[in-house]
């Protein structure tokens, strides 16, 4: 072995699919999904293309599993018990604020999923587990307007439209504070309160 063979071999040594999921959704973000290569992943990744493919299949693996985690952690939010008992109004308010959290937790992976476009077959099924939580969520604010506990002039599909676009902007200036657990907190409630002020009968 050379000297120069030693770092590389380290690397490859340490690498994991966890680390290398990380950097592949940098780059996505970055590049956009179809302006990056096998050779953007390598190089960003510092080792070499077979090591990847040692990993995965190819780059549509890792699409994959990164709007894969995205989606588990907001579909997970709709299964937790508060988002499943009570009144609707109460249930979508959970569920909104739950949402923010996902997205604050894991906002590279939700950037990367909220930019699919619909180009491959992964980005399809992507776009289209994105409108089954989308129309959960619509389900919740039809049922809490059916309850009397939404407004009755605000149009309900207009509101679940500028819902999802408030929560959904986060991802283009939201950026986690070292010390940000206070500021994430009182981020969640101004969005929650910010919606839902406006949209209670009381």
């Amino acid at each position: 072995m050379t000297t120069t063979d030693r770092p590389t071999t380290a690397k490859r040594d340490t690498y994991t699919p966890e680390t290398l999921l990380a950097v592949a959704v940098s780059v996505f973000n970055e590049r956009g999904y179809d302006g990056t290569s096998m050779e953007h992943l390598s190089k960003a990744a510092g080792i070499s293309k077979s090591s990847i493919y040692h990993h995965v299949a190819g780059k549509e693996e890792l699409l994959r599993r990164a709007v894969s985690r995205a989606l588990d952690g907001l579909f997970a939010a709709l299964e937790e018990p508060r988002a499943q008992r009570g009144r609707a109004i109460e249930r979508v308010e959970y569920v909104t604020r739950r949402t923010v959290e996902v997205l604050m937790a894991e906002l590279p992976y939700v950037t990367l999923l909220l930019r699919v476009r619909g180009n491959t077959q992964t980005e399809r099924w992507a776009l289209e587990r994105r409108r089954e939580f989308d129309q959960r969520v619509a389900d919740l604010l039809k049922a809490a307007a059916a309850d009397g506990d939404l407004r009755a002039d605000v149009d309900i599909r207009l509101a679940t439209r500028l819902l999802f676009g408030m929560i959904n902007s986060l991802v283009e200036w939201y950026r986690p504070h070292p010390d940000g657990g206070a500021e994430q907190e009182q981020l969640v409630d101004t969005v929650v309160r910010m919606a839902f002020d406006g949209l209670r009968t009381g």
